[in-house]
């Protein structure tokens, strides 16, 4: 777990950094030896974004407005078979999950889609 991560959860005061927190910990439980990281720092996200990565990243933690977006990059690729996926679901390759206010986390589905996204990158 890297400090900079800590940071970004820490500055959401809201329900989002409960969230992005169990997503994190769910994440790093699932293979020990994904890589924290903190991506595309810039001007409009001068504390850049979660990347987490093994052998190419395997899915991006984002706290947006009304959600907290886990965005898998080779989404496209990977069988949803429990559907978690529900946003960014046109292009060829991306697909993300938007978490909203109370949801709960699908644990089982999400640490699978997780071991997917680290096959893929194999």
């Amino acid at each position: 777990m890297t400090t900079e991560v800590d940071a970004i959860i820490e500055g959401l005061k809201d329900w989002r950094g409960v969230m992005l927190s169990e997503l994190r910990t769910l994440i790093l439980a699932t293979d020990a030896a994904l890589v924290e990281e903190v991506k595309w720092k810039k001007p409009s996200k001068p504390d850049g974004v979660p990347v987490w990565s093994r052998g190419g990243i395997v899915c991006i933690g984002e706290a947006l407005k009304r959600a907290v977006r886990l965005t898998f990059p080779k989404g496209a690729q990977l069988t949803d078979s429990k559907k978690l996926f529900n946003a960014r679901l046109s292009g060829n390759s991306v697909r993300a999950i938007d978490f909203i206010e109370g949801e709960k986390i699908p644990v089982t589905a999400l640490r699978a889609l997780v071991r997917e996204a680290v096959r893929a990158n194999r």
